[in-house]
């Protein structure tokens, strides 16, 4: 690959229809991890479509409540930050952990830092050894959660040089888990966080930066204004004020994630790890039963290092059909 070639994501459902002949409408998307059954936000005012984006048109409020910290600031999906974030330090040492959201690392070599990646039983022994760690929590796809007394160990060894902990929790919404962000955010402890899996809210291309004032100022005065659109920033207000939803949604997803995990275990396929959004599946037959599936309508998320699949939530119950029925004849040939 390329040093500033693009990584492949799930979602890429075009591509998925021309290579299978199959139409974009007649498939079954379980590739991304996004919530399949969304907020449906309010209809949004002409305003927003016509002035430019406001600060402090009630979104920072809003986030403020749903996070528990003020320290935070709207950008234009997490990924933003994922970007820009290694652009903010000089050449360092950063450790990612592996396998995860592979564009946390892209983005650190892209930036010139030396990058390591590391499996999760790795990390104790490299800590001193790191100016940045990158962890998911949950991480995507296997699922790993770290317990908040290691985070804040590594935290505490990393700032006391001037080092980073990143955090991303894009999944966090969907487990039983609790964000490691306190209400006041200390130097050196970053937390990405974003509406677009829990909410089901990709298009919008909101999330949030919790972090010390201080690198809240250097990334805002990097992103310049308007960071953020201003129907997205309407949609994100309510989504994230909307108690009763979020509550509903996340019983909701712990039970489907369940169910889930229940359908891949009777088609002999029991799953290594997930969340409420996904289940990940390591067997050396991942490109196969992808394969299999893609030629009835159904993506998944394929990985190679290490063979695995990853499948979403279907939403309807017809969904859910269509997927028990083809694990089941992939199962039986």
């Amino acid at each position: 690959m390329a040093e500033h070639a693009m990584l492949e994501h799930g979602g890429q459902l075009r591509a998925a229809a021309v290579r299978h002949g199959i139409a974009m409408e007649e498939w079954l998307d379980l590739s991304t991890g996004i919530n399949p059954i969304p907020f449906v936000p309010p209809q949004i005012p002409l305003a927003a479509w016509t002035r430019l984006p406001q600060e402090q048109d009630g979104l920072e409020d809003a986030a403020a409540r749903y996070y528990g910290t003020p320290d935070l600031l709207p950008v234009s999906g997490s990924q933003a930050a994922i970007q820009l974030l290694p652009r903010l330090r000089s050449r360092c040492r950063a450790g990612v952990l592996h396998p995860g959201y592979a564009e946390h690392a892209h983005a650190w070599r892209n930036a010139g830092h030396e990058v390591k990646e590391l499996r999760a039983d790795e990390i104790a022994a490299q800590i001193n050894n790191m100016d940045v760690l990158v962890l998911m929590q949950p991480n995507n796809p296997t699922g790993e959660v770290f317990a908040h007394t290691q985070l804040h160990e590594w935290h505490a060894q990393l700032a006391a040089r001037g080092g980073w902990l990143i955090v991303d929790e894009a999944f966090i919404e969907a487990s039983a888990q609790i964000s490691v962000a306190p209400s006041q955010m200390p130097p050196g402890l970053i937390v990405l966080r974003s509406l677009g899996k829990f909410f089901g809210l990709a298009g919008a291309r909101v999330g949030f930066v919790l972090a010390h004032d201080e690198l809240l100022a250097r990334m805002r005065a990097a992103l310049g204004p308007w960071s953020v659109a201003g129907p997205s920033r309407h949609v994100a207000q309510f989504a994230l004020r909307d108690r009763a939803w979020q509550a509903a949604t996340h019983a909701r997803l712990l039970h489907d994630g369940a169910r889930l995990g229940q359908l891949l275990r009777d088609a002999g396929l029991p799953s290594a790890g997930g969340c409420g959004l996904f289940r990940w599946v390591l067997t050396e037959q991942a490109e196969a039963i992808h394969q299999q599936l893609a030629q009835r309508g159904i993506l998944t998320r394929l990985f190679t290092q290490p063979r695995s699949v990853r499948f979403g939530l279907p939403g309807s119950a017809a969904e859910w059909n269509r997927l028990g029925t083809a694990l089941q004849q992939i199962h039986s040939t």
